[in-house]
């Protein structure tokens, strides 16, 4: 697969995850892909695994995609995962092989409070 097909479909996968499409979310993967949390310290086995894992999370989440970037078998996608109306902060970085993930691992963050230490030099964003 070709990083312009990698990147069409990394942006179908984000969307079916922000339409809450469970099939189409999971068409991405290979049968045996691995997805990982280190911060919960979860590993999950199989795209059937990874799936049921989401479609039972009772949340209503919504997919923000600020970037995707990479090349090859390595890809980075940036964005907001609302649950319930909170935002996530979350970085996936996913490991194609074959043309489908084999590997992918979840960062996330929560919003903090900014440093009143460098308050001059910073432009507030959302």
């Amino acid at each position: 697969m070709d990083d312009q097909a990698t990147l069409a479909a990394l942006r179908r996968h984000w969307d079916a995850s922000d339409a809450n499409d469970f099939e189409a979310e999971h068409d991405i993967y290979r049968e045996d892909a691995v997805l990982d949390y280190p911060q919960s310290g979860e590993r999950i086995h199989g795209r059937r695994n990874i799936q049921e894992s989401r479609f039972v999370q009772p949340n209503r989440k919504r997919f923000t995609v600020r970037r995707i970037i990479g090349g090859g078998d390595l890809w980075v996608s940036e964005f907001v995962l609302s649950y319930d109306g909170a935002p996530s902060y979350v970085v996936s970085i996913m490991e194609f092989l074959d043309g489908l993930v084999a590997h992918e691992t979840q960062y996330f963050g929560g919003r903090f409070d900014p440093s009143p230490s460098r308050a001059h030099l910073v432009e507030r964003v959302n």
